[in-house]
């Protein structure tokens, strides 16, 4: 049983983690026959909810893919990057993000996505078959030799245009044409905050203000990993129901919208409606080993929890007394994504509802339930997340900065992605940057935030830009005088799971400057 769910680990993982570069063509093999076919029979025994045979992505007809909070939290990740997709494995698509990076890259990747489940271990014959098998599909040529975990060979030397060229066709089965993929920015374009170009693999100062610019090679910090010489907090998971939930009722976006209209202004138009939907809401909270009872500890507020990688880095910053002894209370969103879904309404609304919410019905719970203490000090509360979950973060502390003075995001979506639209910030978290920080007093904020460099948007529609509106965000910061820190990274995609691997600990431990580390007494 064991071993079925490893496979199952694997395989999902690797469904996931093929987003990111361009193409080209040669001769080498770096894989067996063998290990494509055993990549197969494991991608089709798992994946065929998402994926045709083809590895194309399916149609995403009514019924046909999975709820996207039935997934796994990294391809929930994946899929949001994709627009709500799920990505193709192969041909133009594929290439066009994985060509010019290495089949180590892909191996690790996918190893990476294996080490965010729970601790079954890593099945590493079947990730690199599964690798073999996507490859294979990508016109490699099998061989002789054995793909290995230091295998690096760069993918479009080793793979065939025509054949990546005849998937095309069917890419357009379901009778819609591709997303685009996001172009490469130049982090010295016009018009983008001046940064300070770091050497590669290296990470700020957590003592700096300022913007950055982080190379392309994306080293996973140390701290990631679990150590066994440091006192591991306890992790507590509970589910909350949303008939329970005062402020969240639940709502679904209609497959088949009954021609209602609401396009956030600055996109085109399009027919968005939503009926009630009851949701189950997934709720993890650490509990490190050095918390006193009694005691009001600090806490950070996760979103699109449970974040495993998040609790691994406390346990180690903790120890090292980098950071504060904190609770850290990761949240789950109510299911579905964008306009129109419940998580849409929840992270994409700008207001204080869901800090609201979190004060009334999930931190009084996390008390009662686990025998904890909360500080009410605003400066010993922090918020994070990525893509919607970080705009959620960021307006939980702008529109109430009684509760939370620390903010830390990757991917913001400070962009116009606000259903229903509201009048009085009709441009949804794009009016962060375009007129409340600008025409509001300095509120005692310190934030951290990551963009990357083939991050969503970037084809035409600016007020759906990632990197512009997250630019736009250091610009503003700095103008009004706050505290801030903003990395640009190179090769990388939205909410990129290797960037966070990378910068996690500096981050939390920059957003925690000026707090005390000592423990509790």
């Amino acid at each position: 049983m064991k071993q079925r769910h490893i496979t199952t680990v694997c395989a999902v993982a690797a469904c996931t983690f093929m987003l990111l570069q361009g193409q080209e063509a040669a001769p080498p093999t770096v894989y067996t026959a063998a290990q494509a076919e055993a990549g197969r029979a494991a991608f089709q025994s798992t994946c065929g909810k998402c994926h045709t045979g083809a590895l194309l992505r399916r149609t995403g007809e009514p019924g046909e893919l999975p709820p996207l909070d039935s997934l796994p939290p990294g391809m929930q990740e994946v899929v949001r990057g994709a627009g709500g997709k799920i990505p193709p494995l192969a041909g133009p698509d594929f290439m066009a993000s994985w060509g010019a990076r290495t089949t180590k890259e892909l191996a690790v990747r996918i190893k990476e996505a294996v080490g965010g489940f729970p601790p079954q271990g890593t099945d590493q014959e079947t990730y690199l078959n599964l690798t073999a098998y996507v490859l294979q599909a990508n016109g490699a040529l099998a061989g002789t030799q054995t793909l290995a975990p230091a295998t690096a060979v760069q993918i479009s030397s080793i793979t065939a245009p025509a054949t990546a060229q005849a998937q095309a066709p069917r890419a357009a089965r379901g009778g819609r044409a591709a997303r685009p993929p996001a172009p490469t920015r130049d982090p010295h374009t016009q018009g983008y905050v001046e940064a300070t170009e770091l050497t590669d693999g290296a990470n700020p100062s957590p003592k700096q203000d300022g913007n950055f610019i982080l190379g392309p090679t994306h080293p996973p910090a140390p701290e990631m990993t679990a150590q066994e010489d440091v006192p591991h907090g306890t992790i507590y998971n509970f589910n909350m129901e949303s008939a329970d939930s005062k402020f969240y009722s639940g709502v679904a976006r209609d497959t088949n919208p009954a021609g209602q209209t609401g396009a956030p202004a600055g996109r085109g138009p399009r027919s968005i409606s939503n009926h009630p939907a009851p949701y189950t809401r997934k709720v993890a909270v650490y509990v490190p080993k050095q918390y006193v009872a009694g005691t009001a500890a600090p806490l950070i507020v996760g979103a699109d929890g449970p974040d495993q990688g998040l609790f691994t880095a406390l346990d180690n910053l903790i120890a090292q007394h980098r950071v504060p002894v904190m609770i850290a209370v990761s949240i789950g969103n109510g299911s579905g994504d964008g306009p129109g879904s419940e998580r849409g309404l929840e992270y994409d609304t700008m207001s204080g509802k869901y800090a609201e919410f979190v004060e009334a019905e999930v931190l009084p719970l996390v008390e009662k339930q686990y025998n904890v203490k909360l500080t009410k000090d605003p400066e010993g509360r922090a918020t994070m997340g990525g893509s919607s979950g970080g705009s959620v973060a960021m307006a939980m502390a702008w529109f109430h900065p009684e509760l939370y003075h620390r903010v830390l995001t990757y991917s913001g979506t400070y962009v116009n992605n606000q259903w229903p639209v509201n009048p009085e910030v009709p441009h949804g978290a794009w009016e962060l940057h375009e007129h409340l920080i600008l025409n509001s007093p300095v509120k005692p904020l310190r934030i951290w935030m990551e963009v990357g460099d083939r991050d969503n948007g970037g084809t035409g529609d600016v007020m759906h830009d990632w990197v512009v509106a997250n630019e736009n965000m250091a610009k503003v910061l700095a103008a009004k005088g706050y505290h801030y820190q903003f990395s640009f990274a190179r090769n990388a995609g939205h909410t990129d799971r290797v960037v966070k691997q990378q910068t996690l600990p500096e981050a939390l431990e920059y957003v925690w400057q000026g707090y005390s580390t000592a423990a509790p007494k």
